[in-house]
């Protein structure tokens, strides 16, 4: 499992399997796809990535739409991007309205 943040993991999977505006998914095909390709701590259930959700969803990249028991459904507000940092090489994933900061924390240069 590699050193990044779970909330950049996160990012990742959406770009690659839920970037559409208007596609509903839910937070546990996240956590399976992220515990899948071993991007966080087998350890880890559910709730203990609660948090980098609603961390998504307070910088509003994320809109929750509905929840039941654990499970959160959200839309996107904007699509992601894919950019590659020229410093350090790091892909990050962001949207049009986010600030061009690279998501790699020993990083933050502009993007």
């Amino acid at each position: 499992m590699a050193d990044i943040p779970i909330t950049n993991s996160i990012r990742k999977v959406i770009f690659e399997n839920f970037n559409e505006h208007d596609l509903r998914f839910n937070n546990d095909q996240i956590f399976e796809i992220l515990k899948k390709d071993d991007m966080i701590d087998q350890n880890l259930t559910i709730d203990d990535i609660e948090v980098y959700f609603k961390e998504l969803c307070d910088t509003e990249l994320l809109r929750n739409i509905a929840q039941n028991f654990t499970t959160q459904w959200f839309k996107l507000f904007d699509p992601l991007e894919k950019i590659q940092c020229n410093s350090c090489k790091t892909d990050s994933y962001i949207t049009q309205s986010e600030n061009k900061i690279c998501k790699n924390p020993d990083c933050g240069s502009n993007l």
